[in-house]
């Protein structure tokens, strides 16, 4: 059975709309989790560990649930696995921000924060989707991730708010990722799926930044001086914010990850484990 007719309420317009949402969303927690799986065994304590692998693991199902229904909306038959191990990196959709390198322990949980406080709010609006799809996997991420955000804030204030060195350290991590967040004050070309209800909120870079600014407030940490996008939206960057991972565009750390992430499927085409 296709796609399509799986999703006789959907608008044919609206499908190929959705099928882009869906891979962004997707390649945003399935790159993040392959970063994170490198930092297992590496972390300060072996409960940060676990709490690390465990994030991990609900990213890829999240990823992996996103990933089935595209291929669903898609209709040609592709799965989880077409869409993780056999598009290139110009085909992956992803922020930025999610596959930078983990750096020191500061940076892996700057960046975890960063994301984490979109993924939160993301998940919330997509309760209230009109695609019942979307909105039963959002109630059961929107837990995960509240979870995901409590332990990477946590983290943010402990390092910002505790020693000089940590606190140095922190404020450096902000300071170097702060330019990849700007994909996450919007996300191009969805209009439609706004106007039809699919992806309700049009504001969670609003609440991300909301949440960001009063997290590093209390973690004593800085945003670094404000400057303005090439959507005009003040971001608060020193540097020239890099955007777009949204549209295909990314950093030279995405292809070596995805190398990474696919080499085993690739070299055996088929297998069944």
């Amino acid at each position: 059975m296709t796609g399509p007719d799986l999703l006789p309420s959907l608008q044919p317009s609206l499908q190929p709309s959705l099928l882009t949402h869906l891979l962004r969303q997707g390649d945003r927690a399935l790159v993040l989790a392959q970063r994170l799986g490198q930092v297992i065994t590496h972390a300060p304590e072996l409960e940060e560990d676990m709490a690390i692998a465990n994030i991990s693991l609900d990213l890829i199902g999240q990823a992996r649930h996103l990933y089935t229904y595209a291929g669903e909306v898609e209709g040609l038959g592709h799965d989880e696995n077409h869409f993780a191990y056999w598009r290139s990196a110009e085909e992956f959709l992803n922020p930025q921000l999610v596959e930078q390198p983990n750096g020191d322990f500061a940076v892996t949980i700057v960046r975890q924060f960063f994301h984490d406080a979109y993924a939160l709010h993301y998940w919330e609006s997509m309760e209230a989707s009109s695609d019942a799809t979307l909105a039963a996997l959002a109630a059961r991420a929107r837990k995960e991730t509240a979870f995901h955000l409590r332990h990477s804030q946590g983290w943010v204030v402990r390092l910002g708010d505790g020693t000089d060195e940590s606190h140095r350290r922190a404020q450096l991590a902000i300071d170097s990722l702060w330019r990849f967040t700007s994909d996450l004050a919007s996300i191009p070309d969805e209009t439609e799926l706004h106007d039809s209800g699919v992806v309700p909120d049009s504001e969670v870079g609003e609440r991300w930044r909301d949440t960001v600014v009063a997290a590093l407030a209390d973690a004593t940490l800085d945003i670094p001086a404000s400057t303005s996008t090439s959507t005009g939206t003040s971001t608060g960057a020193g540097t020239d914010m890099a955007s777009s991972g949204w549209q295909g565009h990314h950093s030279s750390h995405l292809g070596p990850l995805l190398e990474e992430l696919q080499a085993l499927t690739r070299a055996h085409p088929g297998a069944e484990w």
